[in-house]
């Protein structure tokens, strides 16, 4: 094996390495779930609004907290979204270098 082929194979070990944990999915497995929990206090929070004569103050916190979920949702998604598009680059770097390796190429693999 030469150096030019060691050095590929190392670069596309780390590129897997890197690649084995998707941390996009993650951020947007947060994102729904503070959306799902963002929407069931909020509906609490309308239902506590509209069935008082006067407004109770736990109204106003649940109100608030599904604010503040909405905005945590929303801040995950873009960091999923960010850290998504850098994963996808590092992917196409892995199917380039497995192309160089010809590790796909199925005549390459055959005893000669």
């Amino acid at each position: 094996m030469s150096a030019d082929t060691q050095d590929l194979r190392t670069q596309l070990d780390r590129l897997q390495e890197s690649l084995s944990v998707r941390q996009s999915t993650t951020h947007f497995a947060h994102a729904g779930v503070s959306t799902i929990a963002a929407l069931l206090i909020g509906g609490a929070a309308g239902k506590l609004f509209y069935d008082s004569l006067r407004t109770p103050f736990l109204a106003w916190g649940a109100a608030l907290l599904s604010l503040g979920l909405v905005v945590y949702a929303f801040s995950r998604y873009r960091a999923g979204r960010k850290v998504l598009a850098e994963e996808l680059k590092g992917y196409e770097s892995m199917l380039e270098l497995r192309r160089q390796l010809r590790l796909d190429d199925p005549a390459a693999l055959l005893p000669r």
